[in-house]
């Protein structure tokens, strides 16, 4: 846990990381509520994490089980694109202030849990 502590403490001092420390981030800056157009952007980006871990995970384990490894080769990186292209169509969707505003969140709420460890 010493190298995960001293990892954190150094993106910490990042210029990004310090700044969203300092403001103490929140989701509060979203004050508005989204329109169905940024909800389908945040749903799309998110959809985006579970097709590509899951789909990728069952391409090479289905690749394992049938003894093919060029269903991999070939099935991985094309689900690796598409799920890049639903992910920045939702990005484009949900446009730059929510996605800016949650990482700013999720770095400082990550960041204080390391760091008090």
């Amino acid at each position: 846990m010493k190298i995960v502590k001293k990892l954190a403490n150094c993106i910490a001092e990042t210029k990004f990381a310090s700044k969203a420390i300092a403001d103490r981030a929140s989701l509060k800056e979203i004050k508005v509520n989204p329109t169905a157009k940024k909800y389908l952007g945040i749903f799309l980006m998110c959809f985006s994490y579970i097709l590509e871990f899951l789909a990728i995970g069952l391409f090479g384990a289905l690749s394992i089980y049938w003894k093919e490894p060029k269903f991999l080769i070939i099935g991985g990186p094309f689900l690796f694109v598409i799920a890049h292209l639903i992910f920045f169509t939702g990005m484009y969707l949900a446009g730059g202030k929510y996605l800016m505003v949650f990482f700013r969140w999720a770095t400082r709420i990550t960041l204080e849990k390391l760091i008090e460890q």
